[in-house]
C-alpha cells in the first residue's frame, strides 16, 4: 500500500487539470480552425500553416526565458498575467480584418502561451509525488488531451457561426483560467530560487537540458504537421469528419496513458520512451500511406499511443535532471524543442503539401522521427544525470496552511 507521501489525487491535483483543460479547450478550438480562416481572408496554403508556426517559433524562442522567470517570481504569477494576456490576444484575433495582422498577434500571443505552459508544469510538478511523477503528469495530461479531442470539432461547430464566435469562446475560457490561477496557492518556488540564486537573470538559460530536449523536436515536428494539415488532409481524401484525426488521436491517449505513466515509473522512464519513439514513427509512416478512413484512423491510434506516452515520461526523466528551483527552467527546455518541431511542422509542411502532396510531406515527417532514437541516446550519454538524487523542494516554503488534505 501506497504511503500518505505517494498519495496522487488531491483537490489542488484537480483545480490544476481544470485549469489545464480549460487551456487547451481555448487553444485548440482556434488552432485548427485559424488555417481555414485565414484562407477565408485570402492567404495561401504555406500562409494558412504560418499561425501555428509563428506562434510556436515565438514559443520556442521564449520558453527558457519565461520558464526561468517563473522560477524567479513564481509560477502562479506567471499563470495569472498569460491568463488574461491571451484572453485579450483572443479579442484582438476575433476584430482583426487582414490575415498578415492574424500572423502577426500570434508571435506575440507565443511570449505568453511558453510562460503559460511551463509555469503550469512548474506548478504541478511541485507537489507530485516524487516515485510516481511520469503517472502524475500522465494523469494529469489526460485534461489537455480530453480538451484535444473535443475542441476541435466544437471549434469547427462554432466556426459555422463565425471566427468572431470561435474567438469569443476562447476569451470566456482564457477569463476563466485566470480566475482558477488566482485561486490556487502559492508553489513557494519563487521565494526559495530567489533566496538561492537571487533575482538577476544570470544562468537563466539551461543549456544541457535543451540539448536532452532536442529529441523532443525531432518528433514533434510530425505533430505540428498534423494539427495543422490532418482536417485538409482528411478534406483532400474525402475523410469525414475533417477532425477525426486529431479526434482519435486524443482519445487512444486517453485509454493508454492510464497505463503508460505508472509502467514508466515502475521501469524506468528510458526503457519507455524509446519505444514511444518508434510508435511515433510508425504512425506518421501510416499517415503518409493513407488513402482511406481506415488507414488514418489506425494511423491515429499508434503515433497517438506513442506520442501521449512520450511526453509525460521525457518530463519525468528530465525532472531527475534538475533541482527543485529549475523546474520552470526545464519546463522551458522541453517548451523550447517542442514547440520549435511544432512550429517548423506546420511552416514547411504547407510548402512541402502544396509542392510534392501529403503523403510525401508527412513521409518527411516520418523520417525525422525516426532520427529522435540515436539522438535522444547519444544526448543521455553525454548530458544525463544517472543515480543522482535531487534535494526536494524544504516544503516550509509552501506553509501548513496551503498542504493539501
Amino acid at each position: 500500500m501506497s504511503s500518505p507521501s505517494d498519495r496522487l489525487f488531491n483537490p489542488r491535483f484537480f483545480v490544476m487539470c481544470a485549469f489545464t483543460f480549460s487551456v487547451f479547450l481555448s487553444v485548440f478550438q482556434i488552432l485548427p480552425v485559424a488555417p481555414f480562416h485565414i484562407l477565408d481572408l485570402g492567404g495561401s496554403t504555406f500562409a494558412s500553416g504560418l499561425f501555428l508556426g509563428f506562434l510556436t517559433y515565438a514559443s520556442a524562442i521564449s520558453a527558457p526565458i519565461t520558464g526561468a522567470i517563473g522560477d524567479r517570481f513564481g509560477h502562479r504569477r506567471i499563470l495569472i498575467v498569460s491568463s488574461v494576456a491571451i484572453a485579450a490576444f483572443s479579442v484582438a484575433y476575433g476584430l482583426t480584418p487582414g490575415y498578415r495582422v492574424v500572423l502577426g498577434l500570434a508571435v506575440v500571443h507565443g511570449l505568453f502561451w511558453s510562460g503559460l505552459l511551463s509555469a503550469s508544469g512548474a506548478y504541478m510538478t511541485s507537489f507530485l509525488p516524487e516515485r510516481r511523477r511520469a503517472e502524475g503528469i500522465g494523469y494529469w495530461g489526460l485534461s489537455s488531451v480530453l480538451a484535444v479531442a473535443v475542441a476541435p470539432p466544437l471549434g469547427f461547430w462554432i466556426y459555422r457561426r463565425g471566427w468572431l464566435w470561435v474567438c469569443a469562446s476562447a476569451f470566456v475560457l482564457n477569463l476563466a483560467m485566470a480566475v482558477i490561477a488566482w485561486r490556487l496557492p502559492d508553489d513557494g518556488a519563487g521565494k526559495a530560487a530567489r533566496e538561492t540564486t537571487g533575482t538577476g537573470v544570470s544562468g537563466l538559460l539551461e543549456w544541457r537540458l535543451l540539448g536532452l530536449s532536442a529529441t523532443l523536436f525531432l518528433y514533434s515536428f510530425g505533430y505540428g504537421a498534423i494539427t495543422s494539415f490532418s482536417a485538409l488532409y482528411a478534406d483532400a481524401i474525402a475523410v469525414t469528419p475533417k477532425s477525426i484525426y486529431l479526434t482519435v488521436m486524443a482519445l487512444s491517449i486517453l485509454v493508454s496513458r492510464p497505463f503508460s505513466g505508472r509502467i514508466a515509473d515502475r521501469f524506468g522512464y528510458r526503457r519507455v520512451f524509446l519505444p514511444c519513439l518508434a510508435l511515433i514513427t510508425a504512425g506518421l509512416t501510416l499517415l503518409a500511406l493513407s488513402d482511406s478512413r481506415d488507414v488514418m484512423v489506425l494511423s491515429a491510434i499508434v503515433f497517438g499511443v506513442g506520442f501521449g506516452t512520450a511526453y509525460p515520461t521525457f518530463a519525468a526523466y528530465l525532472m531527475q535532471q534538475v533541482s527543485p528551483t529549475r523546474r520552470g527552467a526545464a519546463f522551458g527546455a522541453m517548451l523550447a524543442a517542442f514547440d520549435t518541431g511544432i512550429g517548423t511542422g506546420s511552416t514547411l509542411m504547407g510548402g512541402l503539401i502544396g509542392r510534392f502532396g501529403f503523403g510525401r510531406s508527412f513521409g518527411v515527417a516520418a523520417v525525422l522521427s525516426a532520427l529522435a532514437v540515436p539522438y535522444f541516446l547519444a544526448a543521455d550519454r553525454r548530458w544525463g544525470r544517472r543515480g543522482v538524487k535531487m534535494p526536494s523542494l524544504d516544503p516550509s516554503w509552501i506553509g501548513d496552511r496551503h498542504a493539501d488534505q
